[in-house]
């Protein structure tokens, strides 16, 4: 499936906000004193850092060759 660049543009940005907020969720529920008790959504948060990170460098991969063909 082919996307434009604005498509492409905006998902990054919205995934750029997604991250941002995930990592201060995940800092925040690693300094609670019950950390412990919180780890599976400190798993998951973590999880879904990795996986946003990865559409992230997929999202720009596809921009940097949208780029490349202009």
């Amino acid at each position: 499936m082919q996307y434009t660049h604005e498509e492409l543009a905006e998902a990054k940005r919205q995934i750029d906000s997604l991250l941002h907020k995930l990592r201060e969720t995940h800092a925040s529920l690693s300094a609670k004193e019950t950390a412990d008790r919180l780890k599976p959504q400190i798993t998951l948060a973590a999880r879904r850092i990795d996986a946003l990170e990865v559409a992230n460098a997929l999202i720009e991969r596809e921009l940097a060759c949208c780029n490349d063909a202009v």
